[in-house]
């Protein structure tokens, strides 16, 4: 509840959203204002499950493909949220790849 006082999405600027399991990874674009999920990735996609990937490695192609959704969407500027999560790790290489793919934070 700290962060998301502080933090919420708008049309022209949507919050990403990440969510970290054990195993898995979720990313999602949302609008606050009309309380709409505009899009999502996960590493759960067919083009990035593989065997013998590394978690870190999935992150950073779960970045890729949102930032590749965004960009057929329209939407360049986004809010990150953390969710509560270090800026470390997977979270950091999925900021990383979605920064490459044109997003901007």
């Amino acid at each position: 509840m700290r962060i998301r006082k502080k933090i919420s999405g708008t049309a022209e600027r949507p919050r990403l959203a990440v969510f970290r399991s054990n195993k898995q990874i979720y990313v999602q674009v949302i609008d606050d204002l009309n309380r709409v999920t505009l899009l999502a990735a996960s590493s759960k996609e067919k083009d990035i499950t593989k065997p013998g990937i590394k978690k870190t490695e999935q992150a950073k192609l779960v970045g890729k493909s949102l930032a590749a959704k965004c960009k057929e969407k329209g939407i360049e500027n986004v809010v990150f949220d953390r969710s509560g999560y270090k800026y470390h790790g997977r979270v950091k290489s999925l900021a990383d790849a979605a920064r490459e793919g044109g997003l901007k934070f």
